[in-house]
C-alpha cells in the first residue's frame, strides 16, 4: 500500500532535476597601496549576501574605531583582519574569502600593495585565474601598477579587469576613465593578456560594482560582479600534450603492490600505455590505474592516481613517469641540469653569480648555482638592462645550474612542471619564485632533444627492419660521399667527383648483390660435390 501510495505521489509530482553545477573563479586584487582593494571586496561581500547581522555589528563597532570613513561603514575591515593593518589601515598579508552568486562560485585573494609585500602579492597571483587591477583615479598609473601587471601576467594570469576605482573622487568624470584606459592599455600591449576590460567604480559608494551606477551614465558596459560571472576562463589547451606524472610517494602498503603516486601534470594515460620514467628514461608500461574509487581504464590531467607498473624498475620521489619519446605529442617534459628562467625575488638574500639554493621544482629538490644573470626588468618599461646582482622585489631572469637532472617543461605549458622556488640554504627562507623558460641554445650535453629527433625517424622499439634499412642506407650515403670527396681532391673536378659519387652509389649495391649470387652458386656446387663423394673425404 504505501509502495502504491509513494509511485502515485512520484506521477503527481516528478522529482526535481538536479541544479547545474556552478564553475569556481579564483580571482586577485592587485594594485598599489590605498588604491581601494580592500574596500572593494568588502563591498562586493556585502551585496552578495556574503556578510550576516552579526558580522555588520561587529563590522560597525570597527568602523568607528578604525574606519577611514567617518561614521559610514568602512568596508575595508571586512577583509583587513590583523591587528597591524587596521592600525595602518594598509593590508599586509593575502586575505582569501569565498562567496557565491546564482550563477557561480568565487574565491578571491586581497593583496597587499605596498613594495614590501609584493611577495605576498605574488602568492595570491600563483592560483588566480583573473586579476583586478585597481587603480586610483586621482593618482592614474603608478610604479607598483606596472609591477602588479607584470607579475601577474608572469604567473599566466591572461584577463585583467582595470578597475578604476574613486570615481567619486573625481566628480566622475569621463574624461579620467578614458585617459587612464588608454595610458593601460599602452603599457599592458606588451604583457601578453588575451583580454583587458576597463570599468569605472567606486568601491565605497558601489558604483559599477553589482548594478550599472546612475552617476556614469557614459559607460554602458557591464557592471564588475555580473562580468565576473560570466567571464570564460577554461584554460587553453594543448591540442596533444604528453603524458606526465609527477611522483609523489612510493606506495607500499604490503609486499603484493607497489604503486607510484601523484597528480597528472599533463595529457592522460590508459592501461597499457608504453611509459618512461625520467630522468633514467627506463620503460615499461601501465598495469593499473588505482584510485580511491576503484580501478579506472583511462585518467586525465588533474586527477590524483596511483600507477602500477608492468615492470620492476627504480622510481622514487621527484622522478617522473611521462610519454616515451616516439609518442608524437605538441609538448613534453624534458631532462635539464641547466635551466633558464625568469625569477621574481621574495627573500632578503641577494641573487648573484655563484649564489647557491635549493630548488623544488614539482616534487623534485636538487642544489642550484647560479651561473649567470642575465637581466633586470625595468618596471618602467618592462625592458631588460644588465645586473650583477638582484635584490628583493627584483625581476630578472637568470640561468641556473642544478646538481642532478631536473625534469621540466616551460612554465607556459605546465605550472606543475614549470613552475619552482629557491629556497636559501641557511635559513629555508623562500628566496624566489622562478618560472621555467624556452632554451634559446639547449645545452649540447643534454641529449634529450637528440633523441627525441633520433625515436621519430627510428621509431617505436621493435621497429628492427626500419632501422636495418635505415643503417644501410645511410652507409652507402656516407660512402658516396666519402668517394666523392676523394676524387675530388685527387681531381680538382668537382663534376667528375659527383659522377664518381653517384657511380658509388648506385654500382656498389649492384656488384654486392652479383657477388652474393656468385657467392650463392659457389656454395651450392661446394655442397653438391659434398654430397657425390661422400662427404670429400
Amino acid at each position: 500500500m504505501a509502495s502504491a501510495a509513494l509511485k502515485l505521489v512520484e506521477t503527481l509530482v516528478p522529482l526535481a532535476e538536479p541544479a547545474p553545477a556552478r564553475s569556481v573563479l579564483r580571482f586577485i586584487t592587485c594594485g598599489s597601496v590605498d588604491d581601494g582593494k580592500s574596500t572593494l571586496i568588502g563591498r562586493i561581500l556585502y551585496e552578495c549576501g556574503a556578510v550576516f547581522e552579526d558580522h555588520l555589528e561587529a563590522l560597525d563597532r570597527d568602523s568607528q574605531r578604525f574606519g577611514t570613513n567617518g561614521k559610514a561603514l568602512d568596508f575595508a575591515l571586512l577583509v583587513d583582519g590583523l591587528a597591524a593593518e587596521r592600525e595602518q589601515g594598509i593590508t599586509i598579508d593575502v586575505a582569501y574569502r569565498y562567496f557565491q552568486t546564482p550563477k557561480r562560485h568565487f574565491i578571491v585573494a586581497d593583496t597587499p600593495g605596498h613594495e614590501q609585500y609584493t611577495r605576498n602579492m605574488a602568492t595570491g597571483a600563483s592560483t588566480a585565474d583573473v586579476a583586478i587591477l585597481l587603480v586610483d583615479a586621482r593618482k592614474g598609473l603608478l610604479p607598483q601598477t606596472r609591477r602588479h601587471s607584470f607579475i601577474v601576467s608572469t604567473m599566466g594570469v591572461r584577463q585583467v579587469i582595470v578597475a578604476i576605482n574613486k570615481m567619486d573622487l573625481v566628480g566622475y568624470d569621463e574624461a579620467v576613465f578614458r585617459a587612464i584606459e588608454t595610458e593601460y592599455r599602452a603599457l599592458a600591449a606588451a604583457l601578453g593578456f588575451e583580454r583587458i576590460t576597463c570599468l569605472p567604480v567606486s568601491a565605497r559608494e558601489g558604483d559599477n560594482l553589482s548594478v550599472p551606477s546612475e552617476n556614469m551614465p557614459w559607460f554602458t558596459g557591464t557592471p564588475l560582479l555580473p562580468l565576473l560571472e560570466t567571464l570564460d576562463v577554461e584554460p587553453r589547451r594543448d591540442e596533444n600534450p604528453a603524458f606526465a606524472l609527477p611522483v609523489q610517494w612510493v606506495n607500499r602498503p604490503n609486499l603484493d603492490f607497489r604503486g607510484f603516486s601523484g597528480t597528472i601534470a599533463s595529457g592522460r594515460v590508459s592501461v597499457g600505455d608504453a611509459i618512461e620514467a625520467l630522468p633514467s628514461r627506463r620503460e615499461s608500461r601501465i598495469a593499473r590505474i588505482v584510485t580511491a574509487d576503484g580501478d579506472l581504464e583511462t585518467a586525465f590531467a588533474g586527477q590524483a592516481v596511483t600507477l602500477v607498473l608492468a615492470d620492476e624498475i627504480d622510481l622514487s620521489r621527484g622522478d617522473v613517469i611521462a610519454a616515451p619519446l616516439a609518442v608524437r605529442a605538441s609538448s613534453r617534459p624534458r631532462t635539464r641540469q641547466e635551466v633558464e628562467a625568469r625569477v621574481i625575488l621574495t627573500g632578503e638574500k641577494t641573487i648573484e653569480h655563484g649564489a647557491q639554493f635549493l630548488v623544488k621544482l614539482g616534487t623534485a629538490m636538487a642544489g642550484a648555482t647560479v651561473l649567470a644573470i642575465h637581466e633586470r626588468t625595468n618596471i618602467e618599461s618592462f625592458d631588460g638592462e644588465p645586473a650583477e646582482s638582484l635584490a628583493l622585489n627584483a625581476i630578472g631572469r637568470v640561468r641556473l645550474a642544478c646538481d642532478k637532472p631536473l625534469v621540466l617543461t616551460d612554465y607556459a605549458q605546465s605550472r606543475e612542471l614549470g613552475g619552482f622556488i629557491l629556497v636559501d640554504r641557511l635559513t629555508n627562507e623562500t628566496s624566489a619564485f622562478g618560472f621555467v623558460l624556452h632554451d634559446a641554445a639547449p645545452d649540447l650535453k643534454d641529449a634529450t632533444e637528440i633523441d627525441l629527433a633520433i625515436a621519430r625517424v627510428l621509431g617505436p622499439e621493435g621497429s628492427a627492419k626500419r632501422q636495418a634499412r635505415l643503417n644501410l642506407i645511410t652507409w652507402r650515403v656516407a660512402s658516396a660521399l666519402g668517394v666523392a670527396g676523394i676524387v675530388f681532391a685527387l681531381s680538382g673536378q668537382g663534376s667528375i667527383a659527383a659522377l664518381a659519387g653517384l657511380a658509388d652509389l648506385t654500382l656498389r649495391p649492384i656488384a654486392r648483390a652479383l657477388h652474393d649470387a656468385l657467392w650463392r652458386k659457389i656454395q651450392e656446387r661446394r655442397e653438391a660435390g659434398l654430397s657425390l663423394d661422400g662427404g670429400g673425404i
